[in-house]
């Protein structure tokens, strides 16, 4: 009989264990990551500054370098108390201004509203597979790679139906497309990067 008393806690312990984890892998907005979304406007700005608009391989990957370090170093902010490294912030950095430079390339640097989901999906595959790197899960990478890659595409057709002048040739998306971007992802981040208990 004692030996069936000493294992409830035990067992309560471990179904506690689990209930934690699978709450902090739901899908349920994380609106802290809603501050993301200002990282973008003033990085993309500072990159059409130093790089000029994305007309062309070395203006898309020096502007995607130096956007990509801005969005990164937000996301970081708020993922490092989730066990995320700093190489985060390299990632994101290498990861848009390579996948930028191939997608611009790819649509010849046209601005019309498929051209740019084209090169936003490219640019968020990248983003996605150099982020989920950091993770080092495969599913992970993978499922990261492809969340990022849509949104980002998402992010170039919603700012397109905004207004928003796109044929300024800007590095990332504008604040609507920002903003329905860190909202979605807000929702998903979770699943990819858990609550730690210092975090919780």
């Amino acid at each position: 009989m004692s030996h069936i008393t000493a294992q409830a806690p035990a067992a309560a312990a471990v179904s506690s264990s689990i209930a934690h984890r699978s709450s902090t892998r739901s899908f349920r907005p994380w609106w802290r990551w809603l501050l993301t979304a200002l990282a973008f406007p003033p990085a993309g700005l500072i990159a059409h500054y130093v790089a000029g608009p994305v007309d062309s391989m070395q203006a898309a990957a020096i502007g995607g370098l130096v956007s990509g370090t801005g969005i990164g170093a937000a996301q970081w902010a708020l993922l490092r108390r989730r066990g995320v490294g700093p190489s985060w912030v390299a990632a994101t950095a290498v990861g848009l201004g390579s996948g930028l430079a191939v997608g611009a390339a790819t649509v010849s640097y046209r601005t019309d509203v498929t051209s740019l989901a084209v090169m936003g999906a490219m640019s968020g595959l990248g983003v996605g597979i150099a982020q989920g790197l950091t993770l080092r899960d495969v599913k992970l990478t993978l499922g990261w790679a492809a969340a990022t890659a849509a949104l980002f595409a998402l992010g170039w057709v919603v700012t397109t139906a905004g207004g928003i002048d796109v044929e300024e040739q800007w590095v990332n998306f504008g604040l609507y497309g920002c903003v329905t971007l860190a909202f979605l992802q807000s929702t998903i981040i979770g699943a990819f990067v858990p609550e730690t208990a210092a975090s919780a």
